[in-house]
């Protein structure tokens, strides 16, 4: 499998970490309803961690998918383990801190299944690269639940090239994805070899924080927006997403809005394509320096 063919020509990931801003959709019906709009809209994948609201966040999905079970054959879930909360540590530290421990691992994947009632995620990715992983016992972990049906496909988050390629090394599945930060704001791994390194090894590039934390009003100069808007049609979000989907291997933007109006804006931009000079121009602009 190649990046690719991982999750295909899907324009955009519904990131699912703010469902408990919205009230409203924390009832199994209105989110069930909410679904069924992004399946509409091409949006079938769907992005969670067990750290998102403590597991409230899969559970309340799990709530609307049983509210609609006909949803389920539609969409596609990626959740994640690894990070522990300081307020969750069970050693009475209250450290924040990583676990990728094989038996660690293999609850959190039995965990998610039941609070989002599936059988089986569809892709399970270790949330950040945790220095006191062994890698042999956590992969042999991961293809018992490949194995077994627990899970699909695996992937990575937060993981550098030669983290990941450690992991490569004790299994013999692909890891089909790295999702990590990517945006107009947040351009260093461009230059310095991490994009030919997802693309060498394989690796889709799942992109979160897309929309550079709302900052392009204020970080862009007001002539430059108001001539990419003339020139494109798009607002500032269709401008984000479209200069992120332009990058070699169409890197896949995990939305964390799950306003409708800024989904739809996402999406047109994910059909959109800028002219190289724009491109850069908007570059040039949130780096704040010329193109050497």
């Amino acid at each position: 499998m190649s990046y690719s063919d991982f999750l295909g020509e899907t324009p955009l990931i519904a990131g699912m970490m703010r469902l408990q801003d919205h009230p409203d959709l924390c009832h199994p019906a209105n989110l069930a309803a909410w679904i069924e709009q992004r399946l509409d809209e091409g949006v079938d994948t769907f992005d969670h961690a067990d750290i998102y609201g403590d597991g409230e966040c899969e559970r309340r999905f799990g709530d609307a998918l049983a509210a609609a079970p006909e949803l389920r054959n539609h969409l596609r879930i990626i959740t994640k383990t690894g990070i522990v909360p300081a307020h969750r540590d069970p050693a009475g530290w209250r450290t924040k801190h990583y676990r990728a421990e094989a038996d660690h691992v293999a609850e959190a994947i039995d965990a998610s299944l039941a609070r989002l009632r599936v059988e089986q995620i569809d892709t399970f990715l270790i949330h950040r690269p945790d220095p006191l992983l062994e890698a042999d016992s956590l992969m042999a972990c991961l293809e018992r639940a490949v194995s077994a049906g627990k899970i699909r496909h695996i992937g990575v988050s937060n993981f550098l090239p030669e983290q990941w390629r450690w992991l490569k090394q004790h299994t013999g599945l692909p890891l089909v994805c790295n999702q990590s930060e990517l945006s107009l704001s947040h351009t260093a791994a461009l230059f310095d070899g991490t994009l030919e390194a997802h693309l060498s090894d394989g690796l889709r590039w799942l992109a979160w924080s897309p929309l550079a934390g709302g900052s392009l009003p204020n970080a862009l100069p007001a002539p430059l927006l108001e001539a990419a808007r003339a020139e494109t049609g798009l607002c500032e979000t269709g401008l984000a997403i479209a200069w992120l989907r332009q990058i070699p291997g169409a890197p896949i933007p995990v939305l964390g809005s799950l306003r409708a109006d800024r989904i739809q804006a996402a999406l047109r931009g994910s059909r959109a394509r800028l002219s190289r000079p724009l491109w850069f121009a908007l570059l040039e602009a949130m780096r704040k320096m010329p193109v050497a």
